[in-house]
């Protein structure tokens, strides 16, 4: 079964602006989430809404895919993707978890089992819709009906789908929403 990454990196970002090239330990962070996660055996796409600073870009190396849909959220942009990533499963990864590790595929795509259409993690906080692993034409389906009945939340598409939680621990799992959030400490890579 052939996997691939989507790194969403397209949205708004009006509580940070210009978080995703907001430097953390040397990187920008949107670099150092791309860098972690190329380690893998997956390629990787980034979907987003247009370029970035030149020096980001060059250190993407991954194609970028326009989000056809942009602003409306993350939903439209994985449907965006997914009709160009050529992959049976996705794992779509929002770019702001500076802390998420290769790791976390590793073991939701060993978690995955016949009939599954998505493994989501779920921890002490809640779950990962936006760290997680997709059958991409089950996503495609029920994204598609979703968008056409103008529901576009990540929890109506795991609703909608044969979803498996699987558990993990929260450090993964920290978001940067705000420039506050980068007050606590983050991990090295």
């Amino acid at each position: 079964m052939a996997d691939a990454i989507l790194l969403l990196a397209g949205g708004s970002a009006t509580r940070f602006p210009g978080k995703l090239e907001h430097d953390i330990d040397g990187q920008p962070m949107i670099v150092r989430v791309f860098a972690k996660l190329a380690r893998g055996p997956w390629p990787v796409y980034v979907a987003g809404k247009g370029s970035f600073a030149p020096a980001v870009d060059a250190a993407l190396c991954a194609p970028l895919l326009i989000d056809r849909w942009s602003p409306r959220g993350p939903l439209h942009a994985l449907l965006s993707a997914c009709l160009f990533i050529p992959a049976d499963r996705v794992f779509a990864v929002a770019a702001d978890q500076p802390q998420l590790e290769p790791g976390v595929l590793e073991r939701l795509a060993a978690a995955w089992m016949p009939g599954d259409e998505a493994a989501v993690p779920e921890h002490a906080g809640g779950v990962e819709p936006l760290a997680a692993l997709y059958d991409r034409f089950a996503l495609l389906r029920e994204g598609l009906r979703l968008r056409r009945a103008s529901r576009s939340a990540m929890r109506d598409l795991i609703a909608a789908i044969a979803t498996r939680f699987v558990p993990m621990e929260s450090r993964y799992f920290r978001n940067v929403n705000m420039r506050s959030d980068l007050g606590r400490r983050m991990d090295r890579a």
